[in-house]
């Protein structure tokens, strides 16, 4: 562990205890651990760390483990928060001799971390302030791979985010604001250290059960899957399933959505493929000359979410915010609420304006810097802000999903679908289809798969692995790298631990049943029907009900809070 004090200007190292490790594994969990001291710190407080942390598989031939989390309190939300990111970051910081970066303290002027096997240097870059974020990693040209904030995270901008000078991001829950607010613009990391392996034999022969298994899946490698036209493969599927968040959620289906689906992505910028660092997935997709091309959520949030067809104004909106370092979704999210609130959406040229002055705080930016639900508070509606905890729903309406409904709302960080993603068996029909109307059996699913994606966080791999291996495969890769056995129950019952260490945290900082609750949209209007397909509002009695069934599953008491106070010693 290397903690670095930027107001103090020093950095030194600490081993991690090995029951951490055993107990937490790395990435999300350990960070999650770590953050248990820091409950009632204020975002913006100079002791509130800001954590890089890679996982046990970083640094080996473990398929699409070259990634790590950053994990912080969110000045969004207010909730604890970890965003996972790919590129080369992760491996070289690995392979500078570091498995986790914490970083504390405020530069009074802008700095860089530069990290190097046994070296750690704060430097001076007053010169990078307001620079955007290909200009910052510019600057560092050939001395490693980047991390860095552009003008958003320095103005403070509720979701900024940290981008990977390949294009990748952290990019969601505004951490790119909690290291502006640190003065801190960029972490530099390079190193020449390897990774041993525990048992080679053993991990050749689990990483060849992981390829064969990838090769196998139809959601991967598929004529139609994430490996050809990267996730907008999901436009089309969206829209047909009456599920396309369209005019801030006013609607299911977008009628010109197929101009920005994954053939017409392909077609109009003559897409390749791209992806982190070797994964061989590449579901990312570029332009010829590199320019990165926008994922589903934010194709569908700058198209359907705001009313705009132009697939050129939707791919100029994405690289905007990755060149001013802000989160696409909460960000075409918050200007879709704001577009409703005065009675027009903005069209994609308005678009672009906003955003500009959404990163430098000016005109009607300093309101949106905000995020939706203070935007929409501050107009007198907060009705239109179309999120939980405080965090923007993606591009999954809940009324066509009732797992993804209840999973939204037990999400730890707010409105997310990554944590447990019931999508895959509601709409992708894998491992098996579960009827997306029901709430039935949908409480168990989802703690479940909550402490599944919990452990892969901590692993830290690609939850797109998962559409082809599973975690008895992942637990052999980590078995043969460690020496130490893991089954995929023993990952299970880590990811729970991780989870509720999560639920622990937020409750110290007053969340409840209260945070826990969809907007009441999705419980009063309907969905868009047609082609034999009604998209029902979502029964909240029925919603209840099934949180309740999630609260006993869990552990909770009905307030969806801890019952007694033992829970940090079950919990070392």
């Amino acid at each position: 562990m290397l903690r670095v004090d930027l107001a103090e200007r020093r950095a030194w190292t600490e081993e991690i205890p090995q029951e951490l490790l055993h107990g937490y594994l790395g990435g999300r969990g350990l960070g999650v651990r770590l953050m248990r001291e820091y409950h009632g710190l204020d975002p913006f407080d100079p002791a509130m760390p800001i954590i890089f942390a890679v996982g046990p598989l970083c640094g080996t031939q473990a398929p699409t483990a070259a990634r790590l989390t950053v994990i912080s309190r969110s000045p969004l939300t207010g909730t604890i928060y970890d965003c996972s990111a790919g590129g080369r970051f992760a491996w070289r910081l690995k392979a500078a001799g570091v498995d986790l970066l914490s970083i504390t303290g405020r530069s009074a002027s802008p700095v860089a971390l530069r990290v190097t096997p046994g070296v750690a240097e704060i430097i001076d870059v007053p010169h990078l302030r307001g620079k955007s974020v290909h200009e910052t990693v510019a600057a560092f040209a050939g001395e490693g791979s980047v991390a860095a904030i552009g003008p958003a995270g320095e103005n403070g901008v509720l979701f900024a985010n940290i981008m990977m000078g390949e294009g990748n991001s952290v990019g969601r829950g505004g951490l790119g604001a909690v290291m502006g607010a640190k003065g801190l613009k960029a972490v530099v990391v390079n190193g020449d250290r390897s990774v041993a392996i525990a048992d080679r034999e053993r991990f050749d022969t689990a990483r060849q059960d992981v390829i064969r298994l990838f090769r196998a899946s139809p959601v991967i490698f598929g004529e139609l899957g994430i490996a050809e036209y990267g996730t907008p493969a999901l436009v089309d599927l969206m829209r047909q399933r009456r599920m396309a968040p369209t005019e801030n959620f006013r609607r299911t289906i977008f009628e010109e959505s197929g101009n920005y689906s994954g053939p017409a992505i392909r077609r109009d910028f003559h897409a390749k493929k791209d992806g982190c660092y070797g994964c061989p997935i590449q579901c990312k997709k570029s332009t010829p000359l590199g320019e990165h091309l926008p994922e589903y959520e934010t194709v569908s949030h700058f198209g359907a979410l705001n009313g705009i067809a132009s697939l050129s104004a939707i791919v100029r909106s994405n690289t905007l915010c990755n060149e001013l370092g802000m989160d696409t979704i909460s960000a075409a999210a918050t200007l879709s609420a704001w577009g409703e609130a005065r009675g027009r959406f903005p069209d994609g040229e308005e678009v672009q304006r906003l955003l500009s002055d959404i990163a430098f705080r000016r005109g009607d930016g300093e309101l949106l810097a905000m995020g939706s639900r203070r935007a929409a508070e501050s107009l007198g509606r907060p009705e239109l802000s179309m999120s939980v905890k405080g965090l923007e729903l993606p591009a999954y309406d809940p009324r066509g999903a009732y797992g993804m409904a209840l999973a939204y709302c037990t999400s730890n960080r707010g409105g997310c679908h990554l944590r447990a993603y019931p999508i895959s068996h509601e709409i992708l029909r894998k491992p098996i289809a579960t009827d997306r109307f029901s709430f039935s059996g949908k409480a168990r699913i989802i703690a479940i798969a909550e402490d599944t994606n919990a452990a892969v966080d901590s692993l830290v791999a690609c939850k797109f692995s998962f559409f082809g291996a599973t975690l008895e495969e992942y637990a052999e890769l980590l078995s043969a790298t460690t020496g130490v056995d893991y089954s995929p129950q023993s990952l299970k019952e880590i990811g729970s631990r991780i989870y509720l260490t999560e639920r622990y945290y937020n409750c110290a900082n007053g969340f409840s049943v209260k945070d826990d609750v969809l907007p009441q949209r999705f419980h009063a209007e309907a969905g868009s029907s047609g082609e034999g397909i009604e998209v029902p509002a979502v029964d909240r009695a029925r919603f209840d009900e099934e949180l309740q069934k999630y609260y006993r599953i869990r552990g909770l008491t009905p307030e969806g809070k801890f019952p007694d106070r033992d829970f940090l010693l079950r919990c070392p």
